[in-house]
């Protein structure tokens, strides 16, 4: 394909306006420089936070595109992973920049993926459910895949949140404890990656449902096996041989809107330290808001892909997600806190202990069933609606 060609398809108009508005934000910063470091009255402050924030996502998006791009070219697992990756990656620059910004930020990371794990397990599944159910009847799950990740889930978000409040200091895993608990989670990690995308690879793709009569199945296999595509080394080569002009082209693009959101975040952090503090927020507020700025562009490929009866995706983009979160983020703010000397509290409480326990089980139940239903959907929404009533107790 001629470069010009891969060019106009990459370069579109709404990615030309993400890198503009990504590089022009960091560019008025800049420039602005010492304003923002003066004493801001509330309303700008909340303007320019706002600004930032909107900025930050328009960049998040594009890096979301792009990265469901690679994921079309690539084809499962590979370009789920490279979509999980890419989200999960913005949201440890995030909390990183405010850890290592002005102020005690101890809690951060704690806050940020406790929120994310209720965001996922029950705000995006539950919506992503109740909208796929009520458009499909039949919607079935790779039960195996599912237990998979949650078999991870229990033991990461364990190691988490649980684990440091019961053998560390005031939720805090000790030095010689944390050294072990990083190495231990990133190979887990790893040799997840390895099974996800080699031996277990059928594990994590869709189920496909035969419709007697009907048509409106696939028809050409029985019910209940999964989807069968070309081995992983054969895939990966072949979309390198085919698409390898683009697939450069798109990853660059992605890095390209990823730096922005580095740069950007440092500011975004301290304005958002600030601003809360003004309103007197809760200090969880902080973790939950960037939950919610990283994965409002994958909660709508959820929700798309719902509603395409693709409910596996569902699992793998949520489910994949939270793993990559719990088994990447953890291990990485863990590092900085050792190589800084900065306190990372991690201990939850027993209020969301008993939330993101419920949270599992309920997955579990959700998922274990013969097909997943619009009641399963409203049940997971009403378990987050009671964690953001916890919140501002």
């Amino acid at each position: 394909m001629p470069t010009t060609s891969v060019l106009k398809r990459v370069l579109t108009p709404a990615a030309i306006i993400r890198l503009v508005l990504g590089w022009g934000g960091f560019l008025v910063l800049t420039l602005a420089g010492g304003a923002l470091d003066g004493d801001l009255s509330t309303p700008v402050l909340f303007t320019v936070l706002g600004l930032i924030v909107a900025v930050i996502l328009a960049s998040a998006t594009g890096v979301v595109t792009e990265a469901e791009h690679l994921a079309e070219k690539l084809g499962d697992p590979y370009g789920t992973l490279v979509l999980t990756l890419s989200i999960v990656l913005i949201e440890v620059i995030l909390i990183s920049a405010v850890m290592l910004g002005p102020g005690e930020h101890a809690t951060i990371a704690r806050d940020s993926v406790m929120a994310v794990s209720m965001i996922i397990l029950n705000l995006v599944v539950g919506l992503a459910l109740l909208v796929g159910a009520l458009k499909h009847t039949n919607m079935r799950p790779n039960k195996t895949g599912v237990s998979t990740y949650l078999s991870l889930l229990v033991v990461l978000v364990t190691v988490a949140f649980a684990l440091p409040a019961l053998i560390g200091s005031e939720g805090a895993y000790l030095p010689a404890q944390a050294i072990p608990i990083i190495g231990l989670t990133v190979v887990l990690y790893a040799f997840f990656l390895v099974r996800q995308m080699g031996a277990q690879r059928g594990d994590f793709q869709e189920v496909v449902v035969a419709s007697a009569g009907s048509g409106s199945g696939t028809g050409s296999q029985p019910a209940g096996t999964t989807a069968q595509t070309a081995e992983p080394g054969n895939q990966l080569s072949d979309a390198l041989a085919n698409h390898k002009p683009e697939l450069v082209a798109r990853s660059l693009l992605l890095v390209a809107m990823v730096v922005p959101i580095v740069l950007l975040s440092h500011d975004m952090a301290s304005l958002l330290d600030d601003g809360l503090d003004r309103l007197g927020a809760p200090v969880a507020l902080s973790g939950i808001l960037i939950a919610m700025i990283v994965f409002l562009p994958e909660t709508i490929t959820a929700i798309r892909a719902a509603l395409a009866g693709e409910i596996q995706r569902v699992s793998n983009l949520c489910h994949g997600a939270l793993v990559s979160t719990v088994g990447l983020t953890i291990p990485a703010v863990l590092t900085i806190g050792l190589l800084t000397g900065q306190t990372v509290t991690l201990g939850e409480g027993p209020t969301n202990l008993l939330l993101l326990g419920v949270s599992l089980l309920l997955t579990m139940t959700t998922f274990s069933g013969r097909r997943v239903t619009a009641l399963h959907g409203a049940a997971h929404l009403f378990v987050f609606v009671l964690y953001g009533i916890t919140v501002f107790q």
